[in-house]
This record gives C-alpha cells, sequence and structure tokens, in this order.
C-alpha cells in the first residue's frame, strides 16, 4: 500500500512523520529505495533532533547517498508538493561555451605568468601532496556491515515502556541505525523491549554502545540491562 504524507516543511508533517518511522528504518520495504529518495528529497534541510526517528532516518539516507547510493524500487510513496524521486534527481545546466570562451580571453588578458620558470620548493611539495592523495583515495577499503538484536530490560512493570524506547533511540552515533522494534513478555506484567539495529562494524562498538549510553545516566533510569540476542554479519562494500 501507498505511503502519503504532506507538507514536509511543517512542524505537524515532520511530526507524523517522525511517528510512522518510529518502528521502521525505511519508508517501505527493509532497504533504502526510491521511496526513500522521494521524502528526503522533499525535506529542504536536516531536521531537528527533537524529531528523533526522522534525525536518524535522514542522517542515514544522507550517508548512504554518499557512499553507496539507493538502488531499491519502493512501493510509491507521493509527497504532497513533491515530485517522484525519478523526477527529483537534477542534471547539470549545459555549458555555455560562448561564456566559457570569453572567460578564457580575459584569463589570457590578465594572466602574466612564466609558464616555462623553475618549480619553487612550495610547488613541489604541494604537488607530491596532491599525489599522494590521489593514491590513497584510490584504494579500495572493505567495510562491514552488521546485524544485532538487542533485548532490553526495564527495572519493574511500572516503568513506561514508550518513554524507555524513546529514550534508546535518541543515541545517536555515526554508523549506527535502528530498526524494528518489540515488546517481549518477561513475566510478572514486565516486558521487555526487543530492538533491531544495523552498524558499520569500523565504526560502532555494541559493548561500548551498551556500556556508554544504554545502561548510562540518564536511560539507566529506565533500563536494567541489556543483552546481546543475535549478532550477524550482513554485508560487505567497498569505500573508494
Amino acid at each position: 500500500m501507498a505511503v502519503s504524507f504532506s507538507d514536509l516543511s511543517s512542524a505537524a508533517g515532520l511530526k507524523k512523520l517522525d511517528e510512522y518511522l518510529l518502528s521502521r528504518s525505511y519508508i517501505s520495504g527493509y532497504q533504502a529505495s526510491k521511496d526513500d529518495l522521494t521524502v528526503y528529497a522533499a525535506i529542504a534541510k536536516p531536521p531537528s533532533s527533537d524529531y528523533v526517528n526522522v534525525s536518524r532516518w535522514f542522517n542515514h539516507i544522507d550517508a548512504l547517498l554518499r557512499i553507496s547510493g539507493v538502488s531499491g524500487e519502493g512501493s510509491g510513496v507521493t509527497v504532497e508538493g513533491s515530485a517522484p524521486a525519478s523526477d527529483t534527481i537534477a542534471t547539470p545546466p549545459a555549458t555555455d561555451n560562448k561564456a566559457v570562451a570569453a572567460d578564457d580571453d580575459d584569463d589570457d588578458d590578465d594572466d602574466d605568468v612564466d609558464l616555462f620558470g623553475e618549480e619553487t620548493e612550495e610547488e613541489k611539495k604541494a604537488s607530491e601532496e596532491r599525489a599522494a592523495a590521489a593514491k590513497a583515495a584510490g584504494k579500495k577499503k572493505v567495510v562491514g556491515k552488521s546485524s544485532v538484536v538487542l533485548d532490553i530490560k526495564p527495572w519493574d512493570d511500572e516503568t513506561d515502556m514508550k518513554v524507555l524506547e524513546e529514550a534508546v533511540r535518541k543515541v545517536q552515533q555515526e554508523g549506527l541505525l535502528w530498526g524494528a522494534s518489540k515488546l517481549v513478555p518477561v513475566g510478572y506484567g514486565i516486558k521487555k523491549l526487543q530492538i533491531m539495529i544495523t552498524i558499520v562494524d569500523d565504526l560502532v562498538s555494541v559493548d561500548n554502545l551498551i556500556e556508554d549510553y544504554l545502561t548510562a545516566e540518564p536511560i539507566n533510569e529506565y533500563v536494567q540491562s541489556v543483552d546481546i540476542v543475535a549478532f550477524n554479519k550482513i554485508c560487505k562494500y567497498f569505500l573508494f
């Protein structure tokens, strides 16, 4: 079923999107798609951290666009006043050859440089630095990602699990993406939060995430303990 959003430049529109993304990693399906690009393009600027789920999703899509791109087709999302993703990809404007020629003529008139002079030490050093940077940029780096399922247990049956989950999802790190979640009965009226995360292995340590954030202040007001239920390597990709 196609999803529809309206006026993502307004607080009401962002609030609706934030509620929608509370239990979702992407706009539709289980991978980034054209639906995500459509909504991403409709948001004029990075959303405020007040919209925790929108901010988390926006930063993830922004990172994907810079690293590997988005190829999923999606199911057809609509945003009021916004074109589909395929229409929002701008193409560079055509070059005005006459203007370029005129600029070149101006440069020729203004330049008074000895092109055949000896290379200075500063120029030689700058040239070597550029060559080293180009060589380093050409190397491929293998980056791994993992899918992790966490069990997050409250102190007692009086803990507000909605507030607990909101506090957990406010934890933001580069390479960390919060996914789907559910409440699982433990006993005596107590429920635990079971939540999935996707991490970039080189950027996020699950042990540090648990010790330094999920069981530390102020979240430990709600969280008694966190256990790793599943830890699976899901993919590797090349970062150029």
